[in-house]
């Protein structure tokens, strides 16, 4: 997991994170410009106005449109952001979700301080969940009455995924906001009480990588942290018949 990150970015994991990659990096150079550029002219001012004897001040009759100039060229730069990158990747991103049906969907069920994963078993539904049923060897309360619950796979701060095949993640909390972050993945949603909020990506690159809170939960916060783990298909079908709750 370390080799993951560097002095830039974190490894780029999902098909989307080039496209939020792009967008980092574009801005990064615009600023660097537009303050090199404005230390320049602020310079150049310094030593072409500077007070000199015998050299009164006065006042610029330049017209006012001149010195907007800059202030128009960066209006029309972050125009252009907004519509030919913002909003196309916030589209395809946040409003074009996959089809269940096409997808590894995952429950995902954040707690003070952990997260706990729930997966279809060999029927491929969910199992029905109810917060009476919660207790210390029940986490997500699920109903054992419905023949649905019975085969699911539960697992506590680790999320496996396979590679190449969208995951849809189903999210929410049991007590305060929480927030799912997973820098290779360029993924940071919040987890909300009372709520089920769908995010979604799609691996690129198997391995292993870390998932943190992103948003404070209480006074154990930075130690709300799981893994996620990517695996080939064929290993990730292995793994969830190997972790089926086994027939009683």
């Amino acid at each position: 997991m370390e080799g993951n990150y560097g002095w830039g970015l974190p490894v780029a994991a999902s098909t989307f994170a080039g496209d939020i990659d792009w967008g980092i990096k574009i801005i990064h150079v615009a600023m660097v410009g537009i303050f090199v550029l404005w230390g320049i002219f602020f310079t150049y001012l310094l030593i072409r106005y500077r007070q000199r004897p015998g050299v009164p001040a006065n006042v610029a009759k330049d017209p006012l449109w001149k010195s907007l100039l800059p202030d128009a060229a960066v209006l029309v730069f972050e125009l252009f952001l907004i519509f030919a990158y913002a909003l196309p990747s916030w589209s395809r991103i946040k409003l074009n979700f996959p089809k269940p049906e096409e997808s590894n969907v995952v429950e995902v069920v954040a707690e003070q301080f952990a997260w706990n994963f729930q997966y279809a078993g060999a029927d491929g539904v969910m199992g029905r969940r109810d917060a009476k049923f919660i207790d210390s060897t029940n986490v997500l309360g699920l109903d054992m009455e419905d023949p649905h619950a019975k085969d699911d796979v539960v697992t506590l701060n680790e999320m496996h995924l396979p590679l190449g095949k969208k995951t849809l993640v189903y999210l929410s909390s049991k007590d305060v906001i929480h927030s799912l972050f997973i820098p290779e993945f360029r993924i940071k949603q919040d987890a909300m009480p009372g709520m089920r909020v769908p995010v979604w990506f799609e691996p690129t690159l198997a391995g292993k990588y870390e998932i943190a809170c992103a948003q404070l939960c209480g006074n154990a916060h930075a130690t709300m942290r799981g893994d996620v783990i990517v695996h080939a298909p064929e290993e990730f079908e292995a793994w969830l018949k190997e972790n089926a709750p086994k027939p009683e």
